[in-house]
């Protein structure tokens, strides 16, 4: 399912594949450009550029950085960054660490600048779906 993210200042849509509390995987792009504040999560996060470009420009640096198709972006934990994606770029997401730290920054927009409470309520479900999956896989191996 694909369900709109506002976050940063930035607008974009998601297609969440596995979560759980240490780790998701997702498509993510935009068919907009789009732009604003990256987030700082307690979590490494990689994107990978299927389509379009995505402009990075890291705290404490002057410049900005360019991404193009099969690049790799990583965004360490503690890490903010600005970013800005063009008109139909595409990615792959994977994110590493306490998922659950990114949501306050991920939902923050959405719940209290665009008040779409039907999002919140698909991305709360797509996530909380994610983490059953992962549980019943646990407990499966476990013969629970």
């Amino acid at each position: 399912q694909w369900v709109f993210v506002n976050a940063g200042g930035w607008m974009g849509s998601m297609c969440l594949l596995h979560a759980s509390l240490t780790e998701y995987v997702l498509l993510f792009g935009t068919a907009v450009d789009t732009g604003g504040h990256s987030g700082r999560y307690w979590a490494d996060i990689s994107d990978t550029v299927i389509s379009g470009t995505f402009r990075q420009w890291k705290e404490g640096t002057t410049r900005s950085e360019i991404y193009y198709p099969g690049d790799t972006i990583v965004h360490q934990a503690g890490e903010a960054t600005s970013v800005q994606w063009s008109a139909g770029t595409w990615m792959v997401e994977y994110g590493r660490g306490f998922i659950p730290s990114t949501l306050a920054f991920a939902l923050a927009d959405t719940l209290f600048s665009t008040q779409d409470f039907v999002t919140l309520f698909y991305t709360l479900r797509i996530y909380a779906k994610g983490l059953l999956l992962e549980a019943n896989a646990f407990f499966s191996t476990w013969g629970c």
